[in-house]
C-alpha cells in the first residue's frame, strides 16, 4: 500500500498506510505498547491502539484522524479547547493508575518519584489530535514513563497556555496567563499541594528538556542537533526565566479562591 508522509514529527520518520501509523521502534516500545493495551482494555479512546510491528520492523499504530499542531489552540473557543485538554489529561493519568508495566519494563525516560501515574512526557499541541478544535487524543507516547501527575501537568501547562515569551509561539500578556493557566489547573482538578508547585516544576521541565536536547545532539542525533542550530533551546531558557520573575503571579492564581 502507498506510505503518506505525515509532517510534525521533529524527531521521527512517520508514515500512514490505510487506517495506520507507522512508527521507528525502540527499546521502550514494548511497554508503550502494554501502556495502549491497558488504556484500550479499560476504555480510553484518547490514544491510539497498538497493532505490534511490520515486516520493516516500525511499529503499527491506529491512525486517529483530526488536526495536530499548535494552530490548532489559536482562535475561537480557547476557553472550551484548555479545558477540553486539562479533562483528556486527567483522564488519561486516571486511566493509568492502575497500569502495572511488564517486568524487565524499558522506558524512554527513567522513572521519576513519587510514582502515581504513567507520564506521557511530551504533552503538547503537536502530540494532540483536534477535531472542531477540541482535542480528542494523545499521540507519541515514546516518551511515556512512571511519574507523578505534575510533571505532565506541568509541561502541558507550559504547552498549552502557553506560558511564554515568544510572540510566533502565542505569547499573550501575564495576566491572561495567569487567567488560562487557573483554567487548565481547575479542569484538571489539580491538587492544592500540586498548585503550589506547578510553576517550580514547569521550570525544571524546561531545564530537563534542554539538557536532554544537548544530550541527544552530543549521541549524534540529527534531530535534535538540528533543534539546537534553530535556537530551540535559547527559547526554552528565555521562558523559563520568565516563569521564574512571574511565579509569584502565577501560583497567586492557581491558589486563590474560587
Amino acid at each position: 500500500m502507498d506510505e503518506e508522509i505525515l509532517t510534525g514529527g521533529g524527531v521521527n520518520n512517520v508514515v500512514r498506510i490505510g487506517e495506520t501509523v507507522r512508527r521507528p521502534t525502540g527499546p521502550w516500545t514494548l511497554a508503550v505498547h502494554a501502556l495502549l493495551s491497558h488504556l484500550a482494555a479499560a476504555g480510553f479512546t484518547g490514544a491510539p491502539k497498538a497493532h505490534g510491528v511490520d515486516d520493516r520492523g516500525r511499529e503499527v499504530l491506529d491512525f486517529i484522524p483530526g488536526q495536530v499542531g499548535a494552530d490548532s489552540i489559536f482562535g475561537d473557543d480557547g476557553d472550551a479547547r484548555l479545558r477540553a485538554v486539562g479533562r483528556l489529561l486527567r483522564a488519561f493519568h486516571d486511566t493509568t493508575a492502575g497500569f502495572c508495566p511488564p517486568a524487565g519494563t524499558i522506558w524512554y525516560f527513567p522513572s521519576r518519584g513519587p510514582v502515581e501515574v504513567i507520564c506521557h512526557g511530551d504533552v503538547a499541541p503537536y502530540n494532540t489530535v483536534f477535531r472542531k478544535g477540541l482535542p480528542v487524543a494523545l499521540i507519541d507516547f515514546d516518551t511515556a514513563h512512571p511519574g507523578p501527575r505534575i510533571w505532565d501537568v506541568a509541561y502541558a501547562a507550559y504547552r498549552f497556555v502557553p506560558l511564554t515569551v515568544a510572540p510566533d509561539e502565542g505569547a499573550v500578556p501575564m495576566d491572561e496567563q495567569a487567567r488560562r493557566l487557573r483554567l487548565f489547573a481547575d479542569a484538571y482538578k489539580l491538587a492544592d499541594k500540586d498548585r503550589g508547585a506547578l510553576v517550580e516544576i514547569a521550570i525544571t521541565r524546561l531545564e530537563h528538556l534542554v539538557a536532554h536536547m544537548k544530550a541527544q545532539a552530543a549521541a549524534g542525533s540529527e534531530a535534535f542537533a538540528g533543534h539546537l542550530a534553530a535556537g530551540h533551546h535559547f527559547l526554552y531558557q528565555a521562558d523559563a526565566e520568565h516563569l521564574a520573575r512571574h511565579s509569584e503571579e502565577l501560583t497567586r492564581a492557581l491558589k486563590s479562591p474560587d
